[in-house]
């Protein structure tokens, strides 16, 4: 080959230059986004040990800065009468049944739920369009979020839909509930920058984009059912009473928020309109253990059962170990109580306050499972559901078992000491705070 015929022309060598010069860039680019994350996860790790140092061993409710300590709400709630617990009709609901042989009793102890620390790593589309949103879009929603004033403002519910004078009584239940959990997170509640967990947050709020609807999934209070009606509400189905279990849980056909990237969760959390269903904590745990562990599961036995069994269950013979099956509600309780579990948490006896976060997502409907089928269908109209459309009342699953009620409740914690039953109380008591729910029978 003739030197003449190996050099290259002028458009070969500017696109060379190109070519590496932009490589150079995003390499440039890719490492500084690297180094500051490294830098950040440094600080959150740091603020974290600071925040938690003292607290002892067995951690139920981890403390954050800016929340008042069990002892303060204590000495607040002795110098000033608290406006908390306001009655939502007890004849017509279930939440005093727990309460019956006791005197109800709120804000005597509490502590504060908190947002793990997790990073932000979800982005769409190309690795080159990731990179380019973390340096350029990225920093700009961060700021945003910082001048953000958490948690978001509630909105005043759209009841322009409701023509029905039925449902006044749900509406006045409806907004003592809104701003009894709206003044219990004024005074107590308080987090700072709360965008280093966004999708954390988010994780288990359902999208619905045609009616602008988000519903934090919280499971043992009618969230398969409400999947059902998010399946028909996206035209993927014509009824809910023809969706199967697998299909709801396993068919991944809706959208979650934390799927979207930043500036879509920040749109849909200030114009959507946002739900959350709750219902009594010692209700819904023995729920939850009723359905995982009284009936064949392939899963929670093998995970759950065995590692229980195998911790708390002395001299427990061979078939239990190897299977899982027999765990008791107690040795279920020691495990939920454990700050060293065989085996981590799991969303069906999780806090609604860590699985919704309502001191940080102002709900605007507040829904219970007591009163289930009269604040679905309320919300349906509020939101201008097709009129057939009715919240199905059919239990999705083990259906030929009593319901999960106060009756049934007071049967399991019989197997329990006081001291056991207080515990779980306390577990919980942040759930039982925001929610208004009564002290159970201890």
């Amino acid at each position: 080959m003739q030197p003449s015929e190996m050099v290259m022309n002028p458009k070969q060598v500017f696109l060379s230059l190109l070519i590496f010069g932009v490589a150079g860039l995003l390499l440039f680019m890719y490492l500084q986004m690297w180094i500051e994350e490294q830098h950040t996860g440094r600080v959150e790790k740091k603020s974290e040990q600071k925040s938690t140092a003292g607290w002892g061993s067995v951690n139920y409710l981890q403390p954050v800065p800016r929340i008042m300590t069990r002892e303060k709400i204590q000495e607040h709630n002795t110098d000033q009468n608290p406006k908390y617990h306001m009655s939502e009709d007890p004849k017509k609901t279930k939440e005093s049944l727990l309460n019956s042989e006791r005197p109800t009793r709120v804000l005597t102890e509490t502590s504060h739920s908190q947002i793990e620390s997790l990073a932000l790593g979800k982005t769409t589309g190309s690795p080159t369009f990731k990179l380019i949103e973390k340096h350029q879009g990225t920093k700009t929603l961060f700021k945003k979020f910082r001048e953000m004033n958490w948690p978001l403002d509630i909105h005043p519910l759209n009841k322009s839909l409701v023509k029905d004078n039925k449902w006044r009584r749900t509406d006045e239940t409806q907004e003592k509930r809104r701003s009894f959990l709206q003044e219990f997170c004024k005074k107590y509640g308080g987090v700072s920058h709360p965008q280093s967990h966004l999708f954390h947050m988010v994780s288990r709020i359902y999208v619905e984009d045609k009616h602008k609807i988000l519903y934090c999934e919280v499971p043992k209070a009618g969230c398969s059912n409400w999947k059902r009606i998010l399946m028909v509400l996206n035209g993927l189905a014509p009824s809910a009473y023809n969706i199967s279990h697998d299909a709801v849980h396993y068919g991944k056909h809706l959208k979650k928020l934390d799927s979207f990237d930043l500036k879509g969760i920040y749109t849909r959390l200030n114009t959507y309109t946002k739900a959350v269903f709750v219902r009594d904590p010692m209700e819904r745990l023995v729920s939850a253990f009723r359905d995982k562990f009284e009936h064949p599961n392939s899963y929670y036995h093998p995970v759950f059962g065995k590692a229980i069994i195998k911790k708390y269950r002395p001299n427990a013979c061979e078939e239990a170990l190897n299977n899982g099956s027999g765990v008791t509600f107690k040795e279920f309780v020691h495990y939920l109580l454990d700050s060293h579990r065989p085996v981590g948490m799991d969303i069906h006896w999780e806090k609604v306050s860590k699985l919704c976060y309502p001191c940080l997502i102002n709900y605007d409907f507040v829904g219970k499972f007591e009163t289930l089928e009269e604040d679905a269908n309320y919300f349906l109209q509020m939101i201008g559901a097709p009129k057939e459309l009715k919240f199905p009342n059919f239990k999705d699953r083990h259906s030929s078992d009593e319901r999960t009620n106060a009756q049934v409740v007071r049967q399991y914690l019989k197997d329990l000491t006081r001291t056991e039953r207080q515990l779980i109380y306390d577990f919980y008591y942040l759930d039982y705070l925001m929610f208004n729910y009564t002290t159970p029978f201890l």
